[in-house]
């Protein structure tokens, strides 16, 4: 049988294995917004693995800013609903 090519999946624990030693040396209160990132990345695996990219952190880093984007927009829509509330109150 032939060998197979490791996964974008596999990139990724093998990523989050490397910095390990980082992740425990943060602060106990940094350390599930370091992990966080690590759950975007794998929110978008797929198409990290699709792209196939000959560096792996760049789409991981991409998949990173994506969720944070999202969560900006989010958050924006939040405070311009509540502004419009504030509004019809005056």
């Amino acid at each position: 049988m032939g060998r197979t090519n490791p996964t974008f999946r596999d990139t990724i624990r093998a990523v989050e294995d490397d910095w390990s030693d980082f992740r425990r040396a943060l602060r106990r209160r940094d350390q599930p917004h370091f992990d966080r990132l690590f759950d975007h990345v794998r929110a978008h695996a797929d198409a990290a693995g699709y792209l196939n990219h000959r560096t792996p952190e760049i789409p991981m880093i991409v998949s990173i800013v994506l969720e944070q984007e999202r969560r900006i927009d989010e958050l924006e829509a939040h405070v311009d609903q509540d502004d419009v509330g504030d509004q019809s109150t005056r």
